[in-house]
């Protein structure tokens, strides 16, 4: 009998779940909406039915020997989410062991960035490093960081919110309640909010020029810029000046081997990442110069979010954590 394991993408959204094998492979896969869900119990009853469906779905040579986790707030000492911004339950909410108590198999959380940085080193380009970052590029910016082959979690479980790192004093409001955050500059909100602030500030002509904040959005400021669009290609300018400059502080912490990029604003490709690099190099501490590896994830064009909680629960069963 076949084992494999269920990696979870929690969303505010959309909720993921896929069945994996120790190779990496997706076997079964679906998504439910998790705002339809009234409570948190409903919620779990809801995810754990899926699963089994799934299963059965595959037959009765598969078996499930694990659940992981991907969440906003996903606290891995605690198996529990806290007090996520955009899920409608508040509170501690003990994920693990309820998950445990409706599958009989051990059950791990952590957040989403993390997640990703155990998939990218199980399944993705991360393969045989021990020392890297992965950043994630979404509305948000996440990080997962991996140091001398573990993953690095904290004294509470949270460690790794790089997004929230003051990027500039009483710089942008950003959504977690302080100023400057580098979130607000260098992500698809930062990016979009970056295009209209120099639309507004000059008169450069733009493609972009006729559009309202609210129709905006980072998408079109990546096509922009592939056309040649002057304004957006200093938009994504100065993202890079913005996010290569924290790389650097990074990199002096860390010493990296690598760091990879995820997400949708990642896939703008070298309009992002030649800036970055080049910043990044320019103020980098100077033993570490041209030694570290800015890369695009393995798993861009994978389901990262279920590939990486899945790679996060066959962590900790083949290292006889639980």
């Amino acid at each position: 009998m076949a084992e494999v394991v269920a990696g979870i993408d929690i969303g505010g959204t959309n909720t993921v779940i896929g069945i994996v094998n120790r190779g990496g492979d997706i076997l079964a896969e679906c998504t439910f909406p998790t705002r339809c869900q009234s409570t948190f119990d409903a919620f779990v009853k809801t995810l754990t039915g899926e699963i089994e469906r799934l299963l059965m779905e595959l037959g009765h040579e598969h078996k499930l020997v694990g659940v992981g986790v991907g969440s906003p707030n996903g606290s891995y000492h605690l198996g529990a989410i806290v007090d996520a911004p955009n899920l409608e339950w508040k509170g501690i909410l003990p994920l693990c062991k309820e998950i445990t108590n409706q599958t009989a198999v051990p059950s791990v959380v952590t957040n989403d960035a993390n997640a990703a940085a155990l998939g990218e080193m199980l399944f993705g380009a991360a393969k045989g490093m021990k020392n890297f970052v992965v950043i994630t590029l979404g509305t948000g910016l996440g990080s997962g960081i991996v140091v001398d082959g573990k993953l690095v979690v904290g004294h509470e479980g949270f460690a790794g919110e790089f997004g929230h790192v003051v990027a500039k004093a009483n710089g942008r409001q950003c959504g977690c309640g302080k100023r400057g955050c580098l979130e607000t500059y260098a992500s698809a909100t930062g990016l979009r909010r970056t295009a209209f602030k120099m639309i507004a500030d000059s008169n450069q002509p733009s493609m972009l020029r006729n559009m309202t904040y609210d129709k905006l959005s980072a998408k079109m400021v990546t096509e922009a810029a592939k056309n040649g669009d002057p304004l957006a290609r200093a938009a994504f300018e100065y993202t890079g000046l913005i996010l290569g400059t924290r790389l650097a502080d990074l990199v002096a912490i860390l010493n990296p081997e690598a760091i990879f990029f995820f997400g949708g604003l990642a896939n703008a490709g070298e309009l992002l990442m030649d800036p970055t690099r080049r910043y990044m190099e320019e103020y980098m501490f100077p033993i570490f110069k041209g030694k570290v590896k800015l890369m695009l994830s393995g798993l861009q064009n994978k389901n990262a979010a279920v590939l990486g909680a899945a790679a996060l629960i066959w962590e900790e069963l083949e290292k006889g954590r639980l």
